[in-house]
């Protein structure tokens, strides 16, 4: 019986994601006119974000974790995290999270449940994305400046005033995080070459943002 693809709530080996390459992708169709101007237009409303784990495996220990990660994944078919070295924080790599990092909604006097978001950018056209995937225990948030307690969805990137904190109209809900990505392998199969990895040839270790 095949096997219902689902998310395993577990990280990619640590080790092996400090050290891959990747980042964010997006789709742009661009047009150019006869008078040889552009048009350009964005495929995707969201970027997708793209790595090799293969830079990362530094040792036949890295090697053989990532070949077991691999089987019970069961190659492309369930998810799991990823953390992005250059991008796991609500603040820049080298801060520490704090609640008023990142706005992610305003009180209205009845909303209590608000989705963790990051903004990219401020001037032209900022980013917002998604953030579904925070790290459990790293997450505060405050209303007004005021720091609060909530429950967080740790699953989902949802975060819960109590009934007493609800944060009232106009007033600022912000949270600082550390977050994982969700990804899959985008592959169902590793090439392993023990004799060109000793020459120091790595595996290619692809992996692909799963959008929510």
């Amino acid at each position: 019986m095949a096997e219902i693809p689902a998310f395993h709530e577990v990280a990619f080996p640590l080790s092996v994601a400090l050290g891959a390459s990747g980042g964010p992708e997006r789709r742009t169709e661009i047009v150019t006119l006869a008078s040889g101007r552009e048009v350009r237009n964005t495929r995707w409303a969201d970027s997708r974000r793209r790595y090799d784990a293969g830079s990362g495996v530094k040792s036949l220990d890295d090697l053989h974790a990532v070949i077991a990660f691999f089987e019970e994944r069961r190659g492309r078919l369930h998810g799991f995290r990823f953390r992005d070295r250059a991008d796991f924080k609500s603040c820049a790599p080298g801060a520490s999270p704090a609640a008023g990092d990142q706005r992610i909604g305003t009180g209205d006097g009845a909303t209590r449940s608000f989705q963790l978001a990051k903004t990219y950018g401020a001037a032209f056209a900022p980013y917002v994305r998604t953030i579904g995937k925070p790290v459990a225990g790293s997450v505060t948030a405050a209303v007004g400046g005021t720091v609060k307690p909530v429950t967080v969805d740790a699953a989902m990137g949802l975060v819960t005033f109590a009934l007493a904190d609800t944060p009232p109209p106009g007033a600022a809900v912000t949270a600082g995080f550390l977050f994982d990505v969700p990804v899959r392998f985008d592959t169902d199969q590793l090439v392993v070459n023990l004799s060109t990895f000793a020459a120091g040839e790595i595996p290619a270790i692809p992996l692909v943002e799963i959008r929510p």
